[in-house]
């Protein structure tokens, strides 16, 4: 069971999990999908130096999927 668990907080996502994402994610989830911490995610955000687009809607940042796609090869 605790394997099982352990397999679910796992860094990365598979294929599947990213090409099942919708328009725009929240940071985290941005952060997950290029194995990025959560600390190093808002700093490069902060600072406009993601990898990849992000909006910044009032308290809250965005990640475009789309970008995210094409920077991880995975774009249609």
């Amino acid at each position: 069971m605790r394997e099982i668990e352990a397999a679910r907080h796992v860094k990365g996502m598979s294929r599947e999990e990213l090409l099942s994402l919708p328009a725009a994610v929240d940071l985290e989830t941005g952060n997950r999908a290029l194995g990025l911490g959560r600390s190093k995610g808002y700093e490069l955000a902060k600072r406009g130096a993601y990898p990849c687009k992000v909006l910044r809607l009032g308290n809250t940042y965005r990640v475009v999927t789309a970008d995210l796609l094409q920077l991880l090869g995975l774009a249609a």
